[in-house]
């Protein structure tokens, strides 16, 4: 692999690797009919004729649909068409009860767009070749002897969006739709939770000699539902495709899934061409017109994206690049974090204690920053007591956790436990002088050069004060007492 740049070259082969992300859009309703798109619905419990394709139904396009799909699109960078098309895809699979699915093939509502983002501090541009609306098919639930379907997902309203042939390597993919679910999340067009389906990934993935222009043989991973998955699943693909040419064995054009158990791709099916769909356009639907007032209109309430939110967290706030990136990766975090600072008015510490033990509490208990008791008032609390030094750092991690754990507030919590800190001068010197004629031997050392022996004390006035003492002080003090001025 190569070592100076995040791209992927083994054994004098380069990757090729585009990606199709399936975004379902923020609708109540489903993208040619009324029914419902709530997730966790009993079995079949959101359909209809329409949805189910009976005879004689007609679909009528959600506004709705199309309104979030144009704010995607401008996002993306991508030029909206004044005139689009819906086609039928024709194939017949159980879970597609029409026979075909409505569709849009060579004439998108979006295209030629790109985002951009860093992998490991390099900067990347992918093109957005197109971004288009289609309806979800149902789900087969598979047995030995039998098969359910489900088609509460039937209809649900989905901008397919198509990556050129751009990255290079499993990490920058990964990165890649990481940005993408961002950027809906920001534009609250799909709330961009893979375990749900909401958004679902697939990778097309080649590799070809090093400089060669023909691309190699595309195979598809499919459903990927995790950033991991996605970054692992490439992985594997590479080295196997990679394998086959230096075997000079042919690779196959088809659709494989992911095993995270036994982490290896396998075939699920060979891949169809275009042409095996036989495209054309819908005769229920008309053509989708949209205006340049409809464009300028959604324009005005994109809101401030990921990169743009990221530079100004750098530039505004004082926050390292790395910082920013992460704490904008998530709306809701960058949420909490923007109120957390603004209520404080200490952005840095804001930063530190979100990147630290807010997340240390989600990842261990399994959160979202939506679910947490702790809210960016209440961790502002928090915060200026202990710049008004009225709590130590230590003691602050552990009023945090419970916090946590029962929704108090901090100054709540510091009351019962009697944690405030202590910084009075008198009190204090009076510890000092304990901990230094218990320890005689120690302060002989001191004396005489061993200044590692500081620590020492610090740590035992520490433990005299069960951790309450202001270490500021408490360092002061004993440099004072130690160097003889009030010994």
């Amino acid at each position: 692999m190569s070592t100076n740049s995040i791209d992927t070259i083994m054994s004098g082969y380069e990757v090729v690797i585009g990606i199709e992300v399936h975004v379902q859009l923020n609708t109540k309703s489903k993208i040619f009919c009324s029914d419902s798109t709530s997730f966790g619905a009993g079995d079949n419990e959101n359909i209809s004729p329409i949805s189910l394709g009976m005879p004689g139904t007609l679909p009528t396009l959600n506004k709705g649909v199309l309104d979030l799909a144009i704010k995607t699109g401008l996002a993306l960078n991508c030029h909206i068409r004044a005139k689009s098309f819906f086609a039928r895809k024709n194939y017949f699979y159980p879970d597609l009860p029409k026979g075909y699915q409505i569709s849009q093939y060579e004439v998108p509502i979006c295209e030629n767009g790109f985002v951009e983002f860093s992998v490991e501090g390099q900067p990347r541009k992918v093109s957005i070749t197109r971004a288009h609306l289609e309806e979800d098919a149902g789900k087969s639930t598979h047995f030995p002897e039998h098969t359910l379907l489900n088609y509460n997902r039937a209809g649900i309203p989905l901008l397919e969006i198509v990556s050129g042939p751009d990255m290079k390597s499993a990490k920058e993919a990964a990165e890649y739709c990481k940005t993408i679910r961002s950027i809906v999340q920001y534009l609250d067009v799909c709330d961009g939770n893979l375990e749900e389906g909401s958004l679902r990934c697939d990778c097309n993935i080649s590799v070809k000699k090093v400089g060669e222009k023909k691309l190699g043989t595309k195979v598809e991973l499919k459903n990927l539902n995790s950033f991991r998955f996605i970054e692992k699943a490439l992985e594997f693909e590479i080295e196997r495709q990679i394998d086959l040419c230096l075997s000079d064995k042919k690779i196959v054009q088809e659709t494989r899934l992911y095993d995270p158990d036994k982490n290896r791709t396998y075939t699920m099916r060979l891949k169809e061409d275009a042409q095996d769909y036989r495209y054309f356009i819908d005769p229920d639907l008309l053509p989708i017109i949209v205006t340049d007032d409809k464009i300028k209109q959604i324009q005005k309430a994109i809101p401030e994206l990921p990169i743009k939110k990221a530079a100004r967290f750098v530039k505004e706030l004082g926050l390292s690049t790395d910082e920013a990136e992460i704490l904008t990766s998530d709306k809701a975090l960058a949420d909490f974090f923007e109120m957390t600072s603004k209520e404080s008015g200490y952005s840095k510490q804001a930063s530190n204690w979100i990147l630290g033990e807010v997340l240390r509490y989600t990842n261990e208990h399994h959160q979202t920053i939506q679910q947490i008791k702790v809210t960016p008032k209440s961790l502002s609390d928090l915060i200026k007591l202990i710049e008004q030094k009225i709590i130590s750092t230590k003691i602050a991690k552990s009023v945090f956790n419970e916090m946590m754990d029962s929704g108090n507030s901090a100054a709540s919590i510091i009351d019962r436990h009697g944690y405030k800190q202590v910084t009075d001068v008198d009190e204090l010197e009076k510890l000092i002088q304990k901990v230094l004629d218990s320890n005689s031997s120690q302060v002989d050392e001191y004396r005489q050069g061993k200044e590692k022996v500081f620590g020492f004390f610090v740590g035992a006035v520490m433990k005299l004060t069960k951790g309450q003492a202001d270490p500021d002080v408490v360092n002061q003090l004993l440099k004072e007492k130690l160097s003889g001025r009030k010994i």
